[in-house]
């Protein structure tokens, strides 16, 4: 049995969402053999009963993930996320300074060496200028920046902000090494800074708008203090 306890954020008798922990899998992968946890497993335990994942995060990042509690509740929802009729929002701490809004629009390669659509809508809501060297710079600049992907690809918002060279902080292999390595040295701190905030739908079954918000975690929320971000 697990001793992770999940947040839930949202249950009704159709769906329940979690605040799922950074560097937790959503389920049993062949990518990571190594894994013995996956909040798929530790929530059907905790709820004593089945339940499905209507979409997926990456392991790094936090945030909102919502299972059904049927087959059906699941082809439903996952139907909405296919037809991006369900709005997602993440929060994410970047190298640099961004522009104040952008959008994104740079077609990403799948695993069988295909292009798809790729297209991720962005605003910057602070920024910040820390008083620490880094390469030639006097000083290190970070943004906090609100994210809308238009599109769902594999790792599509850690591909983005890497291609317009403001990559996420913590993003191992997208992201900088060195500031990576900084970010160890100076804080303690291994975290990828990516944050899925909120999923907004209309439920499928009661019609009703449906807004579900997951908390920074503790980390998230330490590192914008650390940088005196708001």
């Amino acid at each position: 049995m697990s001793n992770i306890e999940l947040e839930i954020i949202l249950e009704d008798e159709h769906y329940i969402a979690i605040n799922k922990p950074a560097g937790l899998l959503v389920h049993r992968t062949s990518l990571a053999t190594e894994s013995k946890e996956f909040a798929l497993q530790i929530l059907r335990n905790q709820i004593n009963r089945h339940v499905y994942p209507c979409h997926r995060l990456d392991r790094k990042t936090s945030g909102a993930l919502l299972f059904a509690k049927s087959t059906e509740a699941n082809r439903k929802m996952q139907k909405c996320f296919a037809e991006n009729e369900v709005a997602k929002t993440y929060l994410a701490i970047v190298r640099g300074f961004t522009e104040d809004t952008g959008i994104i629009d740079y077609p990403l390669k799948t695993d069988n060496g295909k292009f798809q659509e790729a297209i991720t809508h962005y605003k910057t809501l602070a920024k910040t200028e820390v008083n620490l060297p880094f390469g030639k710079h006097s000083t290190s600049r970070y943004s906090l920046v609100e994210v809308k992907p238009q599109t769902g690809r594999m790792h599509q918002i850690r591909k983005h902000f890497a291609h317009i060279l403001h990559p996420i902080i913590g993003d191992r292999p997208h992201g900088c090494n060195k500031q990576n390595k900084l970010f160890k040295e100076r804080w303690n701190m291994s975290t990828m800074l990516l944050h899925s905030s909120s999923l907004e739908f209309t439920h499928p079954f009661s019609g009703e708008s449906i807004n579900i918000q997951a908390p920074l975690s503790p980390e998230f929320t330490r590192m914008l203090k650390e940088l005196n971000l708001p």
